[in-house]
This record gives structure tokens, sequence and C-alpha cells, in this order.
């Protein structure tokens, strides 16, 4: 796997996937960036996010569980000294659906933190990883 960044001006770069897709991230204004973009840090927290969500749905709609929306909501700590790692993060999933089994979507949840989302299982050598979920019914 390849990418590219390319910085724009100030604060400002381009993040080019060998994928061919892109994404701007810059800094705040108090460190020269303009607010154009997502920071760094905030990539790698939605990275997590989208590689967990993608195995969650992928993993119910494998065991034919009716899933109509999944949302993945994080929140991090990071450490106040440089480097500013990731300490703490909390990974809590909200799972719609219609009829869905609770033991298949905590299923779901532990295999992607503990076998198959690269992002979460990088992330937990350094940090503490927690996740939940809670499933709510679809109404027509």
């Amino acid at each position: 796997m390849k990418a590219v960044v390319k910085w724009l001006d100030n604060m400002s770069f381009v993040g080019e996937s060998e994928s061919g897709h892109s994404v701007v991230m810059d800094g705040p204004p108090e460190s020269g960036g303009r607010n154009l973009g997502v920071r760094p840090m905030e990539m790698v927290l939605l990275g997590m996010g989208g590689c967990t969500a993608f195995d969650v749905v992928l993993i119910l709609q494998r065991q034919r569980q009716d899933i109509t929306d999944c949302q993945v909501e994080l929140s991090a700590e990071r450490a106040e000294d440089v480097p500013k790692v990731f300490t703490k993060i909390h990974v809590h999933y909200v799972v719609k659906g219609k009829a869905l089994d609770e033991k298949k979507v905590a299923r779901a949840v532990d295999m992607t933190a503990e076998k198959y989302c690269s992002v979460s299982i990088m992330l937990a050598q350094c940090a503490e990883v927690s996740h939940d979920y809670e499933i709510i019914e679809h109404q027509d």
C-alpha cells in the first residue's frame, strides 16, 4: 500500500491514496493552519471507525441479519505530552435492523475488535480500546 501527502500551503496538505482518492488535512489556526480539513489524528480515528464499521456490516450481512444502519461513535483520549498518542479509545456501535439477533451483533463487534479490523488491532498496541453496542429495532 502506498500513499502520497503533498503540502499545499500554510499547514494544509492533500493526501492521495493508492486507490486514487484524495483528502485534505489541515491544522488549527494556532498552529498556522486554516481549519480547512481534518487533523491527521482525526484521520486515524476516522480510519478506525471506517474499518470496524465495514467489518460489522459485512459480518452481519453474511449472518443473514436484516441490518438497515450502522453508526460507529468513537471517543478518544490522547497523552498530554509529545508524542500525543491515543491512550484510550472507546467505540460505541449503534446497529439498526429488523429482528437482529443480539448474540450475532455482539459476536460481530468482538470479531472486528479481536480479529478483523487492522486499525483497531494496531491502535490497541498503544491505547486501551473498549467497545459496546446498542441495537435499535428498525421501524417501517
